[in-house]
């Protein structure tokens, strides 16, 4: 009996003395841009940070186009604690943290400039990120997909009338379906990967992605009239696991959210870059819409104002399910930034 409660010690001690971290050494990223997209290129210069800063400790592994899941299923998965990072749109993560809508209400900021200045504030940052933990998460910084446009087959797009009646594919988010239904579209499911032949044979007539991805996965060759609407800031919060979290030392998560911002910024300076520069077609959107014969338009301030003002009853809706406070909170911080 002596002999097996020493065996059993010894089995504790050694137990005991296993790092509660080693575990956790070995990360994942998951994401859904493509590996050419300034998301992607900021992701990865995120985990080489995160490397680099702690000598090897986390060795982040990116995994990008979905590999891992679609969007709802990666949030769920750092929820549960089986995956430890992802970049999330709040198009999608308002599912779990209804207040991050805040950021899809349509036509919200004037212009890109005004945006970025917004969303580096520290206190936005700090406001936002606060409603997270509740649900299981850490907000650390942003990525982006890019500034939503509009596109069409049938007509060229200047006022809220001229969408009405369009078959328009819209991504599956509550604030972007409530942005279309109310400029009376006739929105439709379609999974990404489908829009292209759904606006070549009809079955749609119009789609609103940013430009840039529009033109990449070549949908101006088959929609002939383009809007830079610029209606939303597909804004992605790099989020991580609460319980992965806490047991970071404050150094370390330092370091994660130093990573954040380099990643920020690297997206922001990439996705401009391949603006004017398209991946293996060696020629600015403008050219490459030019090229395939496509009316591209640029609002006036005074268009753009017409479509925010047809966006008050979804503005309302959503002030009336996220709360007065984040909805004033972040109305006069686009005023104080304003560019």
């Amino acid at each position: 009996m002596k002999k097996l409660l020493g065996c059993l010690t010894i089995l504790l001690l050694l137990t005991a003395s296993v790092p509660t971290l080693s575990f956790a050494a070995k990360l994942n990223f998951g994401h859904i841009a493509p590996t050419f997209h300034g998301m992607s290129k900021g992701i990865d210069v995120f985990a080489d940070y995160v490397r680099e800063k702690t000598n090897g400790k986390y060795d982040i592994a990116t995994f990008p186009m979905g590999q891992l899941g679609n969007e709802r299923s990666m949030a769920s998965q750092v929820q549960s604690g089986s995956l430890q990072i992802a970049a999330i749109t709040t198009a999608v993560l308002q599912n779990f943290v209804p207040e991050v809508a805040i950021l899809d209400m349509p036509f919200l900021f004037p212009n890109r400039a005004t945006a970025y200045a917004v969303l580096d504030d520290q206190a936005v940052k700090d406001k936002i990120f606060s409603y997270l933990p509740k649900k299981g998460f850490v907000g650390i910084g942003w990525v982006e997909n890019e500034i939503r446009d509009f596109s069409n087959t049938k007509h060229p797009v200047r006022t809220p009338a001229d969408i009405k009646g369009l078959k328009v594919r819209v991504m599956n988010s509550p604030a972007y379906l409530d942005t279309f239904n109310q400029l009376g579209a006739s929105t439709v499911g379609i999974p990404f990967p489908e829009v292209y032949s759904a606006l070549q044979t009809g079955v749609i007539d119009a789609q609103e992605n940013p430009l840039m991805t529009a033109v990449l996965m070549k949908f101006p060759e088959v929609t002939k009239y383009v809007t830079n609407t610029q209606h939303a800031l597909t804004e992605c919060i790099i989020i991580v696991n609460i319980d992965f979290w806490e047991r970071l030392s404050p150094k370390e998560q330092q370091i994660f959210r130093e990573a954040a911002n380099l990643a920020t910024q690297t997206n922001r300076t990439r996705n401009a870059e391949i603006k004017q520069n398209l991946p293996k077609l060696n020629m600015s959107i403008e050219e490459y819409c030019k090229q395939h014969g496509v009316e591209l338009i640029n609002l006036t301030p005074e268009e753009r104002e017409a479509f925010r003002v047809a966006m008050t009853p979804v503005w309302d809706k959503y002030r009336g399910l996220i709360g007065d406070d984040i909805f004033d909170f972040m109305l006069a911080k686009i005023k104080e930034h304003k560019q």
